[in-house]
């Protein structure tokens, strides 16, 4: 049970069972709220963690998130946890596999980017962590209303710009952006929400 809180400044937060304010999305279903609470927005560092983190978003594209949130064991499983070097060595008998795999989205183009974005990261000089984290902005303050929250921003812009250039596929300014805000780049808690902020 939750309840919407009302009055200036409070746009977009609930209180949950636990009397904890926390943004409403998080507390819209008992799914979203230890993911809320413990992992979005929080940072991530680390190639494979990212890989897995971008790969999500990618396949969240015109679904809804609590989709993938729920089919989260079953990717890790079907691609390996997300292991750079393990999924850029899957083949076309690897792609077949997933293709059939129900605890999955089960998009062919989305399959085929993830598996070519393995190869991709597994070739860059720095690593992945070094390429997304270069395009986190300066911290800001945390958004006051849910209206305040963008969809893209310049740097998201930028950042799937490079992921362009560099080969990626299915990483547009929005998804880029989703990705800075599931892995701590951009910290987009509302100002009431009771998760507390991380120093960067």
């Amino acid at each position: 049970m939750t309840d919407v809180i009302d009055g200036p400044g409070t746009d977009g937060l609930v209180i949950g069972a636990d009397g904890r304010a926390r943004c409403a999305w998080g507390g819209s279903t008992p799914d979203y709220q230890p993911y809320h609470d413990l992992e979005w927005g929080r940072q991530v560092r680390g190639d494979d963690a990212l890989f897995e983190r971008m790969s999500l978003e990618a396949f969240q594209s015109g679904l809804s998130w609590i989709t993938i949130l729920r089919k989260r064991p079953a990717f890790r499983a079907a691609f390996a946890d997300f292991s750079i070097p393990a999924v850029a060595a899957f083949t076309e008998r690897d792609a077949a596999r997933l293709m059939a795999d129900a605890g999955i989205v089960r998009n062919r183009m989305k399959v085929d980017a993830t598996l070519h974005n393995a190869r991709v990261a597994a070739g860059l000089p720095d690593g992945l962590t070094a390429l997304l984290w270069s395009y986190a902005p300066a911290p800001r303050p945390r958004p006051a209303t849910r209206a305040d929250v963008p969809a893209i921003t310049p740097e998201s812009t930028a950042l799937a710009k490079a992921l362009k250039k560099l080969g990626f596929k299915f990483v547009g300014p929005t998804t880029a952006y989703a990705l800075m805000q599931a892995t701590g780049m951009v910290d987009d808690h509302l100002a009431g929400c009771f998760v507390a902020p991380e120093a960067r």
